[in-house]
């Protein structure tokens, strides 16, 4: 198969997980039922080791858990507060 960056590109593609047929898994196929935050950081986590720069994945993967942990904890509202003033 030939690497298609758009549609399926090789460090999305090139992870060890298996499906029991042995076809690889791709991690939209685990991320797509979750939320946008931990689907994200499930995303960097799961292509960390496949690019040029773990570290880099790890610290968006980071983020993205930080505004979740945020979000859950009600320490976005003064952001979202400033979208309700007219």
């Amino acid at each position: 198969m030939t690497n298609d960056n758009v549609n399926h590109p090789k460090h999305y593609t090139s992870h060890p997980a298996r499906c029991a047929c042995g076809a690889g898994i791709e991690c939209i196929q685990i991320t797509e039922h979750m939320g946008f935050n931990l689907g994200n950081a499930m995303k960097y986590i799961w292509r960390a080791d496949l690019k040029n720069d773990a570290l880099e994945d790890l610290r968006k993967a980071r983020w993205y858990i930080d505004r979740e942990l945020n979000r859950r904890q009600g320490l976005d509202s003064e952001r979202n507060r400033c979208h309700d003033k007219g």
